[in-house]
């Protein structure tokens, strides 16, 4: 019974964390909840994803795919609450820093600067460019795989890197710890891929690999450890490019 309401707690805390659902309302959760909930994120990747492709393949039918896809990017964008968007700015941002602790400093500033705006804007285009080339073979199954990939890559990359800052932040109870539920994670959602997009398994699993590493050099070396906006940048990189490389021939 304790390791249920464990277990369940940990997955309401990667809900909470990866999507704007109230779940908090509902129950009140702390750091450790979040830390076990590593093998959960990709079920909610996939479950994003299927929302977004959904909308993606169904709007397509009626309009054009090149209108159908920027319609799904929204109803994504309602559900997490563009947070990994503006992650990727701040990390973007902090990347032209003259030195680590600077580049912390930019992290914490709501402002975005002109590489943020740019990494955002490049980031959509290519998106929205795969997503209308998937919807367009009317098959959901590449987006759910995306999705559930970048979720997974997160925790991978926090779970071998220490917090980037010292005290409390949003990466602190992933980073450093939980191995076997990141690794668990990552092998739930290659075996989501295999199943819903066995075509394209290879080259997501690879473009997904991929960033996982790069991710995890920029981190350890720009900024000696994972910060909540690194992480949503990961997840975000990762999204980007499974779904381009599902809509590569």
């Amino acid at each position: 019974m304790r390791v249920a309401r464990r277990e369940s707690r940990a997955a309401a805390a990667a809900l909470a964390f990866l999507t704007r659902l109230p779940v908090g309302r509902a129950i009140v959760l702390s750091g450790p909840d979040l830390g076990r909930a590593a093998h959960v994120f990709p079920l909610v990747g996939a479950l994003l994803g299927l929302a977004v492709g959904a909308t993606a393949v169904a709007l397509a039918g009626r309009l054009s795919a090149v209108v159908a896809a920027p319609f799904a990017l929204i109803v994504g964008a309602l559900l997490t609450g563009a947070m990994h968007l503006d992650a990727l700015a701040d990390t973007a941002d902090a990347l032209g820093a003259r030195s680590r602790a600077h580049a912390l400093e930019i992290m914490r500033d709501p402002r975005i600067g002109s590489y943020g705006t740019t990494a955002i804007v490049l980031c959509l285009l290519l998106e929205s460019a795969a997503l209308a080339t998937i919807a367009r073979a009317g098959n959901v199954g590449p987006v759910v795989a995306a999705f559930a990939l970048s979720r997974a890559a997160a925790p991978a990359v926090a779970c071998v890197l220490p917090p980037a800052r010292s005290g409390q932040s949003l990466a602190q109870p992933l980073a450093g710890r939980h191995v076997i539920r990141a690794v668990v994670g990552l092998v739930l959602a290659s075996t989501t891929t295999l199943g819903l997009a066995p075509h394209e398994a290879p080259r997501l699993i690879l473009a997904s690999a991929a960033c996982l590493a790069a991710a995890a050099i920029v981190s350890a070396r720009r900024f000696a450890g994972v910060t909540g906006d690194t992480l949503g940048a990961t997840i975000l990189i990762t999204e980007t490019m499974c779904l381009a490389a599902a809509a590569g021939n």
